[in-house]
């Protein structure tokens, strides 16, 4: 006699797998996740990841991993950070490495925001009366001489730019945003 298969109301929805342990794919899933935050830990800069409370063993499979130079090395290197990585808590560590993205996402914005400001000072007068606004404190004397050496430079031939005034504004610019 064949055993009867189970009734669709016995057995356990789709996921759920009983309160039992998490699926391969789960696992696998999760494991990977792990790695590619040990990929971004090991594009840390030496200062931050002394800042980190991380298990000794993780920081020197980190350094390892930055010795090491061949391929290969490298990618076994990362997989055992990334089997490092399931013994810790992981949550400090995508918060340090979330912190420094988002760090150079605000630099790139600023560099952006200062060549934007650039190209309107160089264009047209009414952006002065903007950036005055904006920026009430800044020197207008100095700001006035480079967008005139700056649209002076730009009137000329290309081969006679030198250039200079254009980053002079741009790192006036910068420097007061």
């Amino acid at each position: 006699m064949r055993a009867s298969r189970p009734s669709a109301d016995e057995l356990p929805p789709e996921g759920d797998d009983g309160g039992e342990r998490p699926s391969k794919t789960q696992l696998k899933k999760a494991s990977h996740d792990l790695q590619d935050l040990g990929e971004a830990l090991v594009e840390l800069p030496d200062h931050r990841l002394g800042e980190l409370e991380i298990d000794e063993t993780l920081l020197d499979a980190i350094r390892e991993y930055r010795r090491t130079k061949s391929h290969e090395g490298r990618r076994r290197q990362m997989q055992y950070i990334g089997k490092l990585m399931r013994r810790t808590d992981p949550e400090p560590l995508r918060e340090a490495v979330a912190a420094l993205q988002l760090g150079r996402a605000k630099d790139a914005l600023a560099l952006h925001e200062a060549e934007r400001w650039r190209a309107e000072l160089i264009a047209g007068d009414d952006a002065l009366t903007r950036w005055t606004a904006d920026h009430p404190a800044s020197d207008l004397q100095q700001l006035r001489s480079l967008i005139r050496a700056a649209r002076k430079d730009a009137a000329a031939t290309p081969e006679q730019r030198s250039g200079k005034a254009y980053r002079d504004l741009f790192k006036f610019i910068r420097d007061q945003s």
